[in-house]
């Protein structure tokens, strides 16, 4: 029994030892990137998070306050996190990613995707699947079940998740509000001169995932130098009820914010009430409703807005 524990702990053993190096982690920078893979783990729970304290990341994490506290200065004095102390009890401050830190972790984000895709690449379809399933198996037993909703995570826009926006806009409007697809030209349009016109300094889309699948989507555009737009917010009826739609707009108002923007405006229809919710929890305020005959129906356009 000791002698097969042994064989099961060295193959263990060995098998992080090929994996780290296949996958890079064993060089000074990440991806050919500044931040050692520690660092860029913060950085992704920092994009994934809402306001989180220093405590509580490094808990989560299993990380040494002291190690940790040193990777948050370092984060700051290259502005790449903002502090805000917590009004409840001043002792505690609230970690969110600034403009530039958004930028850094989107760069981190698309190398590692790039990189799997590469590792995926060089197998057939048969060997990616199998590969994921033994990856997920491994995840299963040694964390245990997945829960029962998977938690989403939000990450930049990359090639084809436009069209996926399209795409879901037109039939979802059409099947929960039967909207024709003139709804669907428009969504077109707006993505279109997105991709075209795209700003990354003062521009965003964020993608939210669930097991790995796009369950939602918010755009901020740049309206003039200080006027922003939030358009095409969505969140897939599977994925609702878990506060994706309020953390894909508080995104896009810390976004707007951390880029200068002095307002932040958005237009919607006075049917769409689960949305309307979300705008005016967050801070919206109502400016002007205009009745008008668009997507094949008789509408109610409003015009929100929120100071910055």
């Amino acid at each position: 029994m000791v002698q097969g524990l042994g064989a099961r702990v060295d193959a263990v053993r060995g098998f992080n030892r090929f994996y780290t190096q296949k996958i890079g982690v064993l060089q000074e920078g990440l991806l050919a990137s500044p931040f050692s893979l520690t660092e860029a783990r913060v950085l992704y729970e920092l994009a994934q998070r809402r306001n989180p304290t220093a405590s509580a990341l490094g808990r989560d994490l299993g990380l040494d306050a002291g190690y940790l506290s040193r990777i948050l200065r370092r984060f700051e004095r290259a502005r790449l996190i903002a502090r805000t102390r917590s009004a409840a009890d001043g002792r505690q401050s609230f970690l969110a990613l600034t403009a530039e830190g958004g930028k850094a972790f989107a760069a981190l984000d698309r190398g590692s995707q790039d990189e799997v895709a590469t590792l995926l690449a060089g197998l057939s379809a048969d060997g990616q699947a199998r590969l994921v399933d033994a990856m997920r198996g491994i995840e299963r037993l040694l964390g245990g079940e997945r829960p029962e909703e998977a938690p989403c995570r939000l990450r930049p826009h990359r090639p084809g998740d436009l069209g996926w926006v399209v795409s879901r806009h037109g039939t979802v409007y059409a099947e929960e509000y039967g909207f024709d697809q003139s709804f669907e030209a428009l969504v077109a349009e707006i993505a279109a001169t997105f991709i075209r016109k795209f700003d990354p300094a003062r521009e965003r889309c964020w993608i939210a995932e669930q097991d790995g699948e796009r369950v939602g989507s918010v755009l901020v555009v740049k309206q003039s130098p200080r006027v922003a737009r939030l358009r095409l917010l969505l969140v897939e009826r599977r994925a609702r009820g878990l506060g994706l739609g309020a953390r894909l707009v508080e995104e896009g108002v810390r976004f707007a914010r951390e880029a200068g923007y002095r307002k932040l405006g958005l237009w919607t229809q006075s049917i769409l009430v689960p949305a309307r919710r979300v705008y005016e929890n967050a801070g919206f305020r109502l400016k002007r409703a205009e009745p008008h005959r668009s997507f094949g129906h008789d509408l109610v356009g409003e015009f929100w807005e929120m100071r910055l």
